[in-house]
């Protein structure tokens, strides 16, 4: 186990680097996962506006999987105790439902996405609608053959919206996302 703490566009103290790495190392000891590291990037928000400026984002690599967390408080120490927590929860969730194979509560279920009366997503309507936006980020990743319940593990420890992934029977893209409504619903492509 090893935890690098840095600081973004900001000095980083040495007590609290240590700080930091005893807290998210506390958290990662009390799980026992190995590899396990952990990236802890520490910032300060420059918006007066904002009542919670100290920002604690920690990432955390084991196995094939990621687990990402971000908290911001009012001073930086609270920050870190925050997402230490937080940290603790997703290796206990990853232990569970990756490490002990066990997979979610049988009350939330894949559904399709709704689609337009005629059956039909209406591309041209959505293409309207964005016609004033712009891409601002783009993000360049590979698409690794997963099963349905595999992809519902990793949309929940990365705490993503949707989670795009080639499933592995058929060899098709398929994008999972969580409802507003409650449970998850899934977009695959048509097969020709």
């Amino acid at each position: 186990m090893s935890v690098t703490v840095t600081g973004r566009k900001m000095p980083v103290t040495d007590a609290l680097r240590q700080y930091a790495d005893e807290k998210i190392g506390n958290s990662m000891k009390v799980m026992d996962i190995d590899p396990l590291v952990a990236e802890v990037v520490l910032f300060v928000e420059k918006n007066p506006a904002n009542p919670r400026p100290a920002c604690c984002e920690v990432t955390l690599r084991t196995k094939g999987h990621i687990i990402r967390v971000e908290e911001c408080e009012e001073d930086m120490y609270a920050a870190i105790d925050v997402a230490a927590a937080k940290v603790l929860r997703q290796l206990r969730k990853y232990k569970t439902r990756v490490i002990d194979r066990k997979l979610r509560a049988e009350g939330e279920t894949i559904r399709a996405p709704e689609t337009a009366a005629s059956g039909e997503l209406d591309v041209d309507g959505l293409m309207d609608e964005l016609a004033g936006e712009e891409i601002v980020r783009e993000k360049v990743m590979e698409f690794e053959p997963l099963t349905r319940d595999e992809a519902l593990i990793k949309i929940d420890l990365l705490g993503h919206d949707f989670f795009a992934y080639t499933d592995r029977d058929t060899g098709m893209v398929n994008v999972l996302y969580r409802r507003d409504d409650g449970g998850y619903g899934l977009l695959k492509q048509k097969e020709d």
